[in-house]
């Protein structure tokens, strides 16, 4: 089992346990970074869990020269897509696509958790 690996050495096969991840406390909530790194076909790969608390956003709307996927695991969010906000539950799926606004913020009562996957293809700016 592996915890946390950073950037430097090439990413393999691998897995990790959610109970193994430290938890670091933000503002918003806290989060998970389970890894970030090159691997064999990416320049980067990163997978982080965030708990956002009820009526906190991940940041205001932003742009990213990448691509990312976000899986709601638990709770209620709305994500900033589109040119608008969509509310969304448990076992949704937002794919941010490069250079569009995005955001994600949880209008639920409890804390909301989401996964987020990112990558980097091979001779792309981060």
């Amino acid at each position: 089992m592996a915890v946390g690996q950073s950037q430097g050495k090439v990413l393999g096969e691998s897995v990790y346990d959610w109970n193994s991840i430290p938890v670091q406390k933000t503002p918003a909530g806290e989060t998970r970074h389970f890894f970030r790194g090159p691997t064999a076909t990416l320049d980067q790969l990163e997978v982080h869990a965030t708990t956002l608390n009820p009526g906190v956003a991940s940041h205001p709307p932003e742009t990213r020269t990448h691509e990312e996927v976000i899986v709601i695991d638990r709770g209620e969010v709305e994500a900033f897509a589109n040119s608008r906000w969509t509310k969304l539950g448990p076992g949704s799926v937002i794919l941010n696509a490069p250079n569009a606004l995005q955001a994600t913020r949880n209008v639920g009562k409890e804390p909301a958790t989401y996964h987020v996957i990112s990558w980097v293809p091979k001779h792309a700016q981060p």
